[in-house]
């Protein structure tokens, strides 16, 4: 409940008023006097602390209902005129080598990728992400999506292998031109990550330039360690987009960066927050100490 917040705190402010009424606004009433009332005296005295007590929990509760206690649960984003985004991730077994961090020689590429990978998908926060691996196959871990932190998950369970030991670089961009292709977004990219030579595509090149240009996508390459460089730099290049070289974690992690960098969303706008109201607990608890406020005070006029 640390999170939790007023819609309308300024409506807190009627409670004072009520405070600032009850000790300078009392009622003057006339006085009677009535002989052998000991009883009512005495049933008087035992619910008057009583009933003063429902009257100001019935007033704060009401006025807390009223200034509507709040949680912001999730914060979405209905419309995006950013960057529609395919992240393919090669998971071929090459990546299983180790020493290309050299804080952690015993880290392999694909430990030092996903961490990457996780840390750039939480800074694009307007665009529209999608998420492929690559290895003999290509498949499709996340569609496009905006939901950051399940993709994050979905990373953290991909491993080396899984779709494959062999490298169908070419299919995989084949892949994220699927995915982008009906997209609407003004610019839409494809990053392409890979430790290795293309030894299982089907896809001929050609096709997938041509791909490339009709649909408006640019294609930012990475190599790791020695990758096909002259492929990798012809496909960056016919898109119009850059190729990287990473020969360890600290080339990764500014080559992401530089693409972040390059690749700016417009949009910080167009994002609805949803919300928990919290206002009818209160609101509750006021009408039930209202209802014995009324019983005792009925109760004391029949006495």
């Amino acid at each position: 409940m640390s999170d939790l917040t007023f819609e309308y705190p300024y409506a807190l402010l009627i409670i004072f008023v009520f405070i600032v009424c009850a000790i300078f606004c009392k009622a003057i009433n006339s006085s009677y006097f009535f002989p052998h009332l000991n009883i009512y005296k005495q049933t008087q005295k035992i619910n008057y602390p009583l009933t003063s007590i429902l009257k100001w929990i019935t007033l704060v509760c009401v006025v807390i209902a009223l200034a509507s206690p709040i949680k912001n649960i999730q914060t979405q984003i209905i419309k995006s005129n950013g960057i529609d985004m395919v992240l393919c991730l090669d998971t071929s077994a090459s990546m299983s080598e180790p020493g290309f961090n050299p804080n952690n020689l015993q880290e392999n590429r694909w430990d030092v990728v996903q961490a990457i990978v996780k840390d750039f998908i939480a800074k694009r926060v307007n665009d529209n992400i999608a998420l492929i691996v690559f290895g003999t196959s290509v498949m499709t871990a996340s569609p496009l999506s905006y939901d950051k932190h399940a993709q994050a998950q979905i990373i953290d369970y991909l491993d080396i292998g899984v779709a494959g030991e062999k490298t169908a670089l070419i299919d995989s961009i084949a892949g994220g031109i699927t995915i982008l292709k009906n997209s609407t977004a003004k610019s839409k990219v494809i990053i392409l990550l890979t430790d290795g030579e293309d030894t299982a595509s089907q896809m001929p090149l050609s096709v997938i330039e041509k791909l490339i240009k009709k649909y408006g996508i640019k294609v930012y390459t990475i190599g790791i360690g020695q990758s096909n460089q002259f492929l990798l730099k012809h496909i960056a290049k016919s898109s119009k987009a850059a190729f990287f070289s990473a020969q360890s974690k600290e080339d990764l992690t500014d080559i992401y960066e530089q693409i972040n960098q390059l690749e700016k969303s417009k949009i910080d706008q167009n994002k609805i927050v949803l919300k928990e109201y919290y206002f009818f607990y209160p609101l509750f608890l006021g009408v039930l100490s209202l209802v014995f406020f009324i019983y005792l005070k009925n109760r004391n006029e029949l006495i």
